[in-house]
């Protein structure tokens, strides 16, 4: 794995050297982008809107538009904003895990101890583990500020980005129905459903299973054949529908764990 952040985590008076790598890797398949009348690949290129010509990497750099003039900025201007931040994640406060919302949850990532760090990283982890707390704090990561929740996981610490509560967009936009009356008899028999279902978390289990099947599709076509495709038509379940449909699952389950289930044919 590659070192995308290198610091320390201020745990009291302890500073601990550490290193973060990124925890997750994408399972979707990397898609070219292509000409539809030839098939010939699709650059972007990165141009002066006054010029029109190419300009390279090396030769770009960041800027504000501050009242209609732009502010370039520099590699130590971000640092300058908050050189502590920039490299210490120092640990504002401990908490639940429980007690945080998992909508502000972004992006794991895994931390190891740096050079010299190994004993105040061990002790770290075994007291959040020892305590079922994590510690808080805030850190400047790729120009932005963020959240740091650092928790333990099974011999290692984990830190997990979190989003600021201002990030979350207000819900006052969104239509949810007022005065809809669900009958007691309904509920309980939803409430029978999913203890039918329930089961203990295991995510191995789950796959990314549409990326596989699409790449049967890109192998098919690569040998000149052509997937069959079942057409699918899902019918909403019309609110008088509620309890007949909530037996008929009850029923159909058996006691068992969910299969995929039957689609209902259009009438």
């Amino acid at each position: 794995m590659r070192t995308i952040w290198t610091g320390t985590i201020g745990f009291g008076l302890i500073n601990i050297p550490v290193k973060l790598y990124s925890a997750i890797e994408e399972s979707s398949l990397d898609l070219d982008m292509l000409d539809a009348k030839d098939h010939e690949h699709i650059r972007f290129k990165r141009v002066n809107e006054k010029t029109g010509k190419e300009v390279a990497w090396e030769n770009i750099v960041k800027a504000y538009d501050y009242n209609g003039e732009y502010v370039v900025l520099e590699d130590e201007d971000f640092e300058a904003a908050s050189p502590e931040k920039t490299k210490l994640i120092q640990i504002e406060n401990f908490v639940e895990i429980a007690d945080i919302d998992t909508i502000y949850f972004e992006s794991p990532y895994y931390l190891a101890p740096a050079k010299g760090g190994d004993k105040a990283y061990v002790l770290l982890q075994k007291t959040l583990e020892k305590t079922a707390k994590a510690g808080l704090g805030r850190f400047v990561f790729r120009t932005k500020e963020h959240m740091a929740l650092i928790m333990p996981r099974d011999k290692y610490l984990v830190l997990q980005r979190l989003r600021f509560a201002q990030e979350i967009r207000n819900t006052s936009e969104i239509d949810v129905p007022a005065g809809v009356r669900i009958t007691k008899q309904e509920l309980d028999m939803a409430a029978q459903l999913v203890k039918q279902y329930t089961s203990g978390f295991d995510i191995s289990k789950y796959k990314d299973e549409y990326t596989a099947e699409l790449m049967k599709t890109i192998k098919a076509k690569a040998s000149g054949k052509k997937r069959s495709v079942k057409p699918m038509r899902v019918v909403h379940t019309a609110g008088t529908d509620l309890f007949e449909q909530l037996k008929a699952s009850i029923a159909g389950g058996n006691g068992k764990k969910p299969t995929t289930p039957r689609k209902k044919r259009a009438s």
